[in-house]
């Protein structure tokens, strides 16, 4: 992938050198060249790259790991993509999951979390910026309007918001900033991944909002070790002089 304004018989000397000196040979015939600009104005499309003294072909989208890349990089292919090929697998499983008869809606669900999420999910941190574009959220929330109908079993005429509660699943904008919130919180420096138990307690992040009618208070945060399909439930008991506020 070449990023530049313009290139006019440009040949990768570097490369075929540095390949040369380490006798190493590049399949000419795999690979492209790609022009990268987010310019508005008008200026040349075209590029001429050349490797081997071969003229590469230049394409509008590169798939690189999996992630579809464009000119722009406004991801839109790939998430087109994605929700396509997400799209197909549920029609798939039309096909046992009816209402009366078929795969219960706990394999529905299974299925959901386990293999069309994650197609929907993978290189979040890269194009979460796509997720601006109101077309690009259609996309995804469709998807994930199937499945929960799939789940839920239930009227096609039921909105959007009420079958992620009955299908217990949570909205496919909100899954993607989690994923990539998650991610973030797991980089550290020196590019080491950080443990789970290492993580901030939420409640060291807890704000005191001061009143100057009162002097004493006391915040305490307390569990009692029950744990539903959530994960385990805490609350935050308030004093402030002999009031007591529960939250």
């Amino acid at each position: 992938m070449v990023e530049a304004e313009s290139y006019t018989n440009t040949e990768l000397t570097k490369i075929t050198a540095w390949a040369r000196d380490n006798k190493i040979e590049f399949n000419d015939d795999k690979s492209t060249s790609m022009l990268v600009s987010r310019r508005k104005r008008n200026e040349r499309k075209e590029i001429n790259v050349f490797l081997n003294y071969k003229l590469l072909k230049q394409l509008n989208t590169i798939k690189y790991l999996g992630i579809i890349m464009d000119t722009k990089f406004k991801f839109r292919e790939h998430i087109t993509y994605a929700a396509e090929k997400c799209t197909k697998l549920i029609y798939s499983l039309s096909k046992s999951a009816k209402i009366k008869w078929g795969l219960r809606h706990e394999i529905p669900k299974v299925i959901y979390e386990a293999a069309i999420l994650p197609l929907l999910l993978y290189g979040a941190p890269v194009w979460i910026d796509a997720m601006k574009y109101t077309c690009n959220r259609r996309k995804y929330i469709r998807v994930q309007r199937m499945i929960n109908l799939r789940i839920s079993k239930a009227f096609r005429t039921t909105s959007t918001k009420a079958l992620c509660i009955v299908a217990y699943t949570t909205p496919i904008l909100l899954k993607t900033a989690e994923a990539v919130r998650i991610y973030n919180l797991k980089k550290c420096r020196g590019g080491r991944e950080l443990g789970l138990k290492n993580w901030q307690h939420p409640a060291d992040e807890a704000k005191t909002l001061e009143a100057d009618e009162h002097t004493d208070k006391l915040i305490q945060v307390y569990t009692d070790g029950s744990k539903n399909r959530k994960g385990v439930g805490s609350g935050v008991a308030l004093y402030i002089g002999t009031d007591l506020a529960l939250q």
